[in-house]
């Protein structure tokens, strides 16, 4: 089994560098880590009494690492989780925040329990996850990989400027739907053909 550490460097890989796309409601990110998240936690990376876009680019792919195995795994408690949500979880943390959570409780409620969807993982989140965890432990990871999947495409359906983020130019998977897949196992992911006909309602 991973370490946490080997898993966000793995997320980091994922994440890729340094970008700062207009179309991103998070502004300039690199690592995966966004200007947002690194001046509400004072990382000031120049040491120059603020935090701006230069701190974005000089950022350094370990202490992304750092700051998503204490923010973003640590912090929420991840590891209370059964192993088997516990990567596809935490990328999901670091892309969407406390979405990652309550895409877990909507997929557990589904499943017949009665959760609030919160975002948070107190005890009845975390007592219907280990129970999941017993009645489909051959399933439940690619479950929560396919809710994933569903909330990215209705994100965008909903907002057309981040279209681009789940289907390329050229009719393809885009890099949402690929992540969301490397947590499925392959006879679940989307035929290209499946995926075209899920978007093809967008302009």
């Amino acid at each position: 089994m991973q370490s946490v550490r080997q898993i966000a460097e793995a997320i980091v890989r994922r994440e890729g560098g340094f970008v700062n796309d207009p179309d991103d409601p998070g502004g300039a990110t690199n690592h995966g880590v966004t200007i947002g998240t690194m001046r509400r936690l004072g990382v000031d990376v120049d040491g120059d009494g603020d935090v701006d876009v230069t701190d974005v680019r000089q950022l350094s792919q370990t202490k992304a690492v750092d700051i998503f195995i204490r923010h973003y795994f640590d912090g929420p408690g991840l590891a209370k989780l059964p192993a088997v949500l516990q990567a596809s979880v935490f990328d999901m943390q670091v892309n969407a925040g406390t979405h990652a959570v309550r895409i877990l409780q909507r997929l557990l409620n589904d499943m017949g329990h009665t959760l609030r969807v919160d975002g948070a993982l107190g005890p009845l989140t975390l007592g219907a996850a280990r129970q999941a965890a017993v009645d489909a432990p051959h399933h439940l990871a690619d479950a929560y990989g396919i809710a994933r999947r569903n909330y990215y495409y209705r994100l965008a359906d909903k907002r057309p400027k981040s279209r681009k983020y789940a289907r390329r130019r050229n009719g393809g998977k885009g890099g949402w739907i690929v992540r969301a897949e490397e947590f499925i196992a392959a006879k679940y992911h989307l035929s290209l053909e499946d995926h075209r006909e899920r978007t093809a309602s967008w302009a």
